[in-house]
């Protein structure tokens, strides 16, 4: 049995979308009762990703929210590909919030999902207690989005599940070297789902790639820098950063660490983009953030 409530709700613009919620639990490590954790995904992932940390978090006395972004997983498609862009996105998490009565709440943003939590910071600070920005910043590497734009939306269906994990584990490989067989086939379970003719699918809308594909996606700029200063100097900020990490490199982690002194910073050993946040040293950093937060 699952372990979350699913919640169907819609956006402002009447797309139908879709999140996971996981109940605060009480046991000996759980706190009196505290803000709830939003988790936001990566570019082509799903809320499926948080499987294994949304129920660490829910241990530590916190209801956790993971939401399917728009064009992935079980929210709708959305019929106009320009509204793939984290301005659209931020809307539809502050909607969620507004519809489940929530006026504030900590963000965890992998990759993408760190950049709706920057985008929030600029329209909606204060929805937010504090954040963890995994291997996300706004100064982004030009070979790790190059690599990503290499394969996002562009996976035709595959037949059986043992393609899939190895999809997955051809594009990934560089960045999780220590995955397991039994690993990559978990991953493919999580990305893909078979289609009405038993056809494996990538759970995403391949339009969510265009951006990246047509350089709209840009490695920096002046409203990312904005919104980063603005989130980090104002509200609790936590870097989790992958050691093989392409797109979040040592320069730009230097970058983010002048801009932003009083960031706090846990780097993931021999994980690449993006660790998946159970690691050890993430999981460890993550206990000790929220700990501090309301």
């Amino acid at each position: 049995m699952p372990n979350f409530t699913p919640i169907r709700f819609h956006s402002s613009d009447g797309l139908a979308l879709y999140a996971r919620d996981y109940a605060a639990q009480a046991g000996a490590d759980a706190a009196p009762a505290r803000l709830p954790v939003i988790c936001i995904h990566g570019l082509t992932r799903n809320s499926a990703d948080f499987d294994e940390l949304a129920p660490e978090i829910a241990h530590m006395g916190r209801r956790v929210l993971a939401l399917d972004v728009r064009g992935r997983g079980h929210s709708a498609y959305d019929p106009d590909p320009a509204n793939y862009n984290p301005v659209v996105y931020a809307g539809d998490v502050v909607k969620l919030m507004h519809d489940l009565g929530i006026a504030r709440a900590v963000f965890v943003g992998t990759s993408m999902g760190g950049l709706i939590t920057m985008t929030l910071a600029m329209r909606h600070l204060e929805m937010i207690a504090g954040a963890v920005l995994n291997d996300v910043g706004p100064v982004l590497s030009t070979k790790g989005l190059a690599r990503i734009a290499g394969y996002a939306g562009r996976c035709n269906v595959l037949s059986t599940w043992d393609d899939a994990a190895g999809y997955l584990k051809d594009i990934n490989a560089c960045a999780f070297p220590d995955n397991s067989d039994a690993e990559w086939g978990k991953w493919a379970q999580r990305a893909f789902a078979a289609n009405d003719s038993g056809a494996l699918a990538l759970r995403y809308d391949p339009s969510i790639a265009l951006s990246l594909q047509t350089g709209k996606l840009k490695p920096t700029s002046l409203a990312a820098r904005m919104a980063f200063r603005r989130l980090a100097h104002r509200r609790p900020t936590l870097l989790v950063r992958g050691a093989l990490s392409d797109l979040v490199e040592p320069d730009q982690v230097a970058w983010m660490r002048r801009a932003a002194p009083t960031m706090a910073y846990a780097e993931v050993p021999n994980v690449g983009h993006a660790p998946m946040l159970t690691e050890p040293a993430a999981l460890d950093a993550i206990r000790g953030f929220l700990a501090q937060l309301p």
